[in-house]
Parts: C-alpha cells; sequence; structure tokens
C-alpha cells in the first residue's frame, strides 16, 4: 500500500511516499513543496496544490497521512497552516485518497514509542525505521515520513486487532 506523508505549512510543506508491504516499510520519495516568498496567499495555496497534484499523479498513493495543527503561539502562523491543511486536505479527498490526521503526540508515540520525544529523537528513528544512511532532510520532509509512518503502524496494529 502506498501512503503519503505530509507536515503541512504555507512556505515549506513536506512530504514522503511510503510502500508498505508484509509489515515492511519502503522510502520511495520525500522532500518540500517550497513557495517563494513574496507571493500572495493564493498564489501560494495554488503551488502547493500544483505540486501536490503532481506527486499524486506520479505515485498514485492510496492513503493519506496529515499532521493536525498544534500551536500555542502565533495565531497568524496558525491561521495561515490551516488554509494550507485545507487545501491538501481538499487535494487528497478530490483524489479519493482515504486520509487520516495525527497529532504530533501521537506521530511521536508511532515512531518512537514516546509522546514528548524531541525532534533529534524523531529524526533518528525515522532513520533507523527506514534503514537510512542518514537523517532525511529537510525537518519538514522529516516530519512528513513520520506521519506516513504512524499512519503504516496504525493501519498494521488495526489489520492484528481484526484476525
Amino acid at each position: 500500500m502506498r501512503i503519503i506523508g505530509i507536515d503541512p505549512g504555507t512556505t515549506t510543506t513536506g512530504f514522503s511516499i511510503i510502500e508498505t508491504e508484509n509489515g515492511e516499510i519502503k522510502l520511495l520519495d520525500y522532500g518540500c513543496i517550497t513557495t517563494k516568498t513574496g507571493l500572495s496567499k493564493g498564489e501560494k495555496l495554488n503551488q502547493i496544490t500544483k505540486d501536490l497534484n503532481d506527486l499524486i499523479k506520479k505515485w498514485k498513493p492510496e492513503k493519506g497521512s496529515i499532521e493536525k495543527l498544534f500551536f500555542k503561539n502565533n495565531i497568524k502562523t496558525a491561521m495561515a497552516v490551516s488554509e494550507a491543511r485545507g487545501v491538501i486536505i481538499q487535494k487528497l479527498t478530490y483524489k479519493n485518497i482515504e486520509l487520516s490526521e495525527y497529532t504530533p503526540l501521537e506521530i511521536k508515540m508511532a515512531v518512537c514509542g514516546y509522546g514528548k520525544a524531541d525532534k533529534k529523537m524523531v529524526q533518528q528513528m525515522v532513520k533507523i525505521i527506514l534503514g537510512l544512511k542518514q537523517i532525511p532532510k529537510p525537518d519538514d520532509a522529516a516530519d512528513a515520513i513520520a506521519c506516513a509512518i504512524c499512519m503504516a503502524n496504525n493501519l498494521r496494529m488495526q489489520q492484528q486487532i481484526s484476525r
């Protein structure tokens, strides 16, 4: 099964494509959708939509995993990221990709087994889980990979429970 993982943002949106088979997780692609500074909000959202559409067309994911928002300080940033999440959610559901949303706590639990893990610990576990030689960069892409791994782990648990 192919899963697209998304760490939403307006300037940088991390993405990952993983494939799961027989309990194994394989990383197929990862990176960031970036928008240029100086673009209007609408132009940034259009760029995210276009690039996301290209990824969907190329990789044909069956399921999608997106990080839920958690902001405690900057409401302006939270609003902008919410708008990016909206276009991402719309595009995935429009393409009939089953979508699940996970909090940072849920992602950290699924990847590290510890909900208060720091960013470095999550990145190190992503590297270990996938058998990579180095931690994926940039951070937004690594976060998107962790989000996809979270979904893969949750799906595996659901299958085991339903047996």
